[in-house]
């Protein structure tokens, strides 16, 4: 009997053994096929497959910026799940039934010359001479969060950074490589949040990606203001907006007793609230407007350098 479990238990620890080391080579193929094809630095936290349930699992996606832009994530997506097909694993054309990638975050950097990171890829400047690398996937579940967008070309250091909350969730029908993927995952968020003149539009319409059909189009209504709750006392967020939004623009009323600042930043109207929250937090709320309108971009990019800066 106990020869019995000695076995079992150096059967299983080399099993549990293969699944790791299997793992961590499909992670590094994946990591190094993905940084090939894009043409900037991948990382990926966590890979496991399953075959049996035939499913994949990517924790702590992130893309970091090309060569010539300061260092920096391009794109980070907390989780990406896959349903594949296992009859297809070695075939030239893997088959995946569902794709469903979770973007948090994407940081678009336009560097003093005007060029936008995205357009220095090499998935975009070599779309022409770039072999595609074959994969059918049947759907595509992309959810979108936010875009940071860092300016340069006003000369200013740090930047000036506007942020759009996008919160859409888009689906894709049968994508037929990966340089179609990473093209539509990288181009919808840039065109939900309205940024024009970048070169990855015209590579995405030659490669075919605007045409392939949508599945389901969700946009979630947008909100007046961006709010956060930050752990850290008044006095300090107090002290730390003052000065960001000082850098930023022209303070037009500042109170330390209300929690209040008003500036006027790139032409748009600031206010900046402060409260004291539970457990010792502090809630800032922060709206911006222009001719009446809504600037959510200017106001999610004060959010945006006072987190940083704290």
């Amino acid at each position: 009997m106990k020869k019995i479990l000695i076995v079992s238990g150096i059967v299983i620890i080399f099993l549990v053994g293969i699944t790791i080391f299997k793992n961590l080579i499909i992670k590094s193929v994946v990591t190094s096929a993905a940084s090939s094809i894009i043409g900037a630095p991948v990382h990926i936290d966590g890979f496991s497959m399953n075959v049996f349930n035939s499913t994949i699992r990517i924790t702590g996606f992130k893309m970091y910026n090309p060569s010539g832009f300061p260092e920096g994530i391009l794109v980070s997506c907390p989780k990406v799940n896959v349903i594949f097909d296992r009859a297809s694993l070695f075939n030239h054309k893997p088959h995946f039934l569902l794709v469903e990638v979770e973007l948090k975050e994407m940081v678009l950097t336009k560097n003093k010359e005007g060029k936008l990171n995205v357009d220095a890829l090499k998935i975009v400047q070599q779309s022409k001479s770039l072999p595609p690398t074959p994969m059918q996937i049947d759907l595509l579940n992309l959810k979108i969060g936010k875009i940071v967008y860092e300016d340069y070309t006003i000369g200013a250091n740090p930047p000036s950074v506007r942020v759009f909350d996008i919160n859409r969730h888009q689906s894709y029908k049968s994508i037929p490589n990966a340089q179609q993927l990473a093209l539509l995952v990288l181009s919808v968020p840039m065109k939900a949040a309205a940024i024009k003149d970048a070169e990855i539009y015209g590579v995405a319409v030659l490669t075919g990606v605007a045409m392939l059909p949508v599945a389901v189009a969700v946009t979630f209504a947008g909100k007046d203001s961006v709010e956060q709750s930050i752990d850290a006392s008044i006095e300090h967020v107090y002290e730390i907006s003052l000065e960001v939004v000082n850098r930023m623009g022209t303070i037009t009323k500042h109170d330390a007793s209300m929690g209040v600042i008003k500036a006027n930043i790139n032409g748009s109207m600031i206010a900046l609230i402060l409260r004291k929250g539970a457990d010792n937090k502090t809630e800032i709320t922060i709206s911006a407007r222009k001719y009446m309108l809504p600037e959510l971009d200017i106001a999610g990019g004060v959010l945006y350098q006072i987190l940083d800066k704290l």
